[in-house]
């Protein structure tokens, strides 16, 4: 009996862009796709973050270079990733948040934030693909998106509304593309403890709540979302496109 193999987590040969590199979720990203075996360009706007990340991932043996992108710069990003081989593989984690009471938040708020989350990932996304429709190559594009794309919370509605965009740009960008053979999935984690999320989560009211919600007793961390990522950028998930990966705790289970 001749048994089925089961696909490759490998991603040897292939080129990564990873957005928001500097540090947090976009470097854990960054180092797991690395050690899948992919050449991966580390993007952030402080250059010397993602040098040291890549000078990091070339100690181990890796394959990274540091790239200085301002992703909110749809023009300088077109102009580099024109001048650069095709991606692969785009992480879109570049983010940000402003939590506050709905009615507190500013347009100079709502500007910064869809600017980065949604807009910002918008055009790197159609940077990427139109690199890879033009060489007539598939490819994996992952959006960091998080549970708030799926539920709502009090002081986020800024926050969510971007996410929930997210949610919607992935469902319709790979129906788009599924058939130049470009996968677009999401992945969707809780709570990380990370330097954007460490400030809320010193509030120990606060990090109380959040543990109630996470089903499994604990915050998550960035090693939680590595495996969501290779695994969805490689050939194991051939056929997952159109899906957000939930890595929540099970705090959107009910």
């Amino acid at each position: 009996m001749s048994l089925p193999r089961t696909p490759s987590l490998r991603l040897d040969g292939r080129r990564a862009l990873v957005t928001g590199a500097g540090r947090g979720l976009g470097a854990a990203a960054a180092a797991a796709l690395a050690q899948a075996g992919a050449a991966v360009h580390a993007a952030a706007r402080t250059l010397a973050e993602v040098e040291a990340l890549a000078e990091a991932i070339r100690a181990e043996g890796g394959a990274a270079q540091a790239l200085r992108l301002d992703v909110t710069d749809v023009a300088a990003v077109r102009a580099e990733l024109e001048a650069l081989p095709p991606f692969d593989i785009l992480v879109n984690n570049a983010g940000t948040n402003r939590p506050k009471p709905m009615l507190e938040v500013t347009p100079e708020d709502y500007d910064a934030v869809e600017g980065l989350n949604l807009r910002a990932a918008y055009f790197v996304a159609q940077a990427v693909v139109s690199r890879l429709a033009a060489a007539g190559r598939g490819g994996s594009i992952i959006h960091v998106s998080s549970q708030m794309g799926h539920v709502g919370a009090a002081d986020r509605t800024l926050y969510c509304a971007t996410k929930h965009g997210i949610e919607g740009l992935t469902k319709a960008m790979a129906i788009e593309l599924a058939p130049l053979g470009i996968r677009v999935n999401a992945v969707a984690p809780t709570f990380i403890e990370t330097p954007m999320t460490r400030p809320f989560l010193a509030d120990e009211a606060f990090r109380a709540a959040v543990l109630s919600k996470i089903r499994l007793g604990r915050l998550g961390r960035v090693e939680d979302l590595m495996g969501a990522v290779v695994y969805l950028a490689s050939d194991a998930a051939a056929l997952v496109t159109g899906t957000s990966l939930r890595v929540d705790g099970g705090w959107t289970a009910g």
